[in-house]
């Protein structure tokens, strides 16, 4: 069965967009490779949000500071929670502490391998796909992504 995972977590006060964004850009080819060697990730977005602004779109050229900045990683997996999250940790400890480095509270969870409990302690307590009234999740089909490979 086919899970959700929407975790935002607020950046630090007075990073930029622009510092977010460059961040992102130099781990995406590693999270990459990760997502498709672990083979239970569906699909997987990173998203970087704005709270001041009406539609959450930040400016993502602005150097200048911000305090109102999030980042989401949003996914549908296959498998339990525990199992998904240390096979992650075993494969992007160190992309895992640089997104950190960007998270209010990210300090007291890196390095990660030192700290997997308090890891899946932030990811459950800030995934607001496990908390009312954001549990709704529609799977069109039941297979696993090892399925739908070996059919295609």
């Amino acid at each position: 069965m086919t899970r959700p995972l929407t975790l935002l977590s607020p950046v630090l006060p007075g990073t930029s967009a622009a510092t977010v964004v460059a961040r992102l850009a130099v781990l995406l080819p590693k999270i990459n490779a990760a997502l498709e060697l672990i083979g239970t990730v569906h699909f997987a977005r990173l998203i970087l949000l704005d709270r001041s602004k009406a539609n959450l779109q930040p400016d993502l050229l602005s150097i200048l500071p911000s305090n109102n900045l999030a980042i989401g990683i949003i996914t549908s997996f296959d498998g339990d929670f525990k199992t998904y999250i240390h096979d992650f940790v075993a494969q992007l400890s160190d992309e895992f502490d640089a997104l950190l480095s960007l998270a209010v509270g990210g300090a007291a969870l890196t390095p990660v391998v030192d700290h997997v409990a308090e890891f899946e302690a932030f990811i459950e307590r800030n995934n607001v796909s496990e908390h009312i009234p954001n549990t709704y999740f529609y799977a069109a089909y039941q297979h696993t992504v090892q399925d739908i490979l070996a059919a295609i």
